[in-house]
């Protein structure tokens, strides 16, 4: 797999001789302090341009930094994606835009979140980002939940959370896993999680995205817990990682639930724990 230093040669000699590209800046975690980063890291690329047209109508420039495994692509009027995947392992994600948006930019008061997270002008052929504002390393910080939000998620869990035992009880696991690895864990459980990372955090850390450091942040023991929340596929499992589930969103929710003055809905969690302890013995 090739290095950061021969990625960045080469597409420098490139970007220098073609006329269209004005400015070039590397975002996301290569440039952000605070961002692990490895040999798989991608490489987060934004072309400003005078015209999009030609790299829109056709994806033969991509082809010049290897040969290519995957691609996923997006058209839009002042700007296009390309997300590639090169044969030797090598990820970089073009963002390619007019002038004009970096503009927009420009008047922004502070930076827009995929610049503020953290950017380098690798080449700027006009003075086009003199007057970006250097970054603060802030974009996706965890936001302290209103307590709409936080009353939201707590009462959608604990009602999805029924669909879950019923499913198991019926033997129906893909029903089950969807509610309980899609809907529920994603858009109720990780909530909660990264509202105790960042009360503990002072509300200044990035969990990345989807959890993705949530090791990092959380205790030992937290950390153990929530890996108790992952089951294989037979029933007997599942329900073990339920209720390891329901046991720490109860003990997060509720901490939270106090540190910013709110209040958790104690009687609720137990009496749906114990509805679905009387689904799990149900005789079939």
């Amino acid at each position: 797999m090739r290095g950061q230093e021969e990625l960045l040669r080469q597409l420098l000699a490139w970007t220098e001789r073609h006329s269209l590209i004005r400015a070039v800046i590397m975002t996301s975690s290569r440039v952000n302090p605070n961002a692990p980063v490895d040999e798989l890291s991608d490489y987060d690329i934004e072309l400003v341009v005078t015209d999009t047209t030609p790299f829109r109508e056709s994806d033969a420039w991509i082809t010049q930094f290897g040969t290519v495994m995957t691609e996923y692509r997006e058209n839009h009027e002042q700007s296009i994606t390309r997300l590639v995947l090169f044969d030797d392992g090598v990820r970089i994600d073009f963002q390619v835009y007019v002038v004009k948006k970096l503009e927009e930019k420009l008047e922004l008061p502070l930076l827009p979140e995929e610049l503020d997270i953290g950017y380098s002008v690798l080449m700027d052929k006009d003075g086009l980002t003199k007057g970006l504002k250097p970054p603060r390393h802030t974009g996706y910080l965890i936001e302290k939940p209103t307590r709409e939000a936080y009353n939201m998620a707590v009462k959608e869990f604990w009602w999805d959370i029924t669909y879950v035992a019923k499913s198991l009880w019926r033997d129906e696991l893909h029903l089950a896993k969807y509610m309980f690895e899609s809907i529920i864990r994603f858009n109720y459980f990780m909530p909660v999680i990264e509202w105790h990372i960042g009360e503990r955090h002072d509300w200044a850390v990035n969990p990345g995205k989807q959890g993705r450091w949530f090791k990092r942040y959380l205790d030992e023991e937290t950390w153990a817990e929530l890996e108790q929340t992952y089951a294989g596929a037979s029933l007997e499992d599942n329900w073990r990682a339920l209720f390891a589930m329901t046991a720490l969103f109860g003990r997060l929710a509720s901490d939270v639930a106090t540190k910013l003055g709110y209040d958790y809905p104690h009687a609720l969690d137990e009496r749906v724990t114990a509805y679905m302890e009387r689904v799990q013995r149900l005789e079939r």
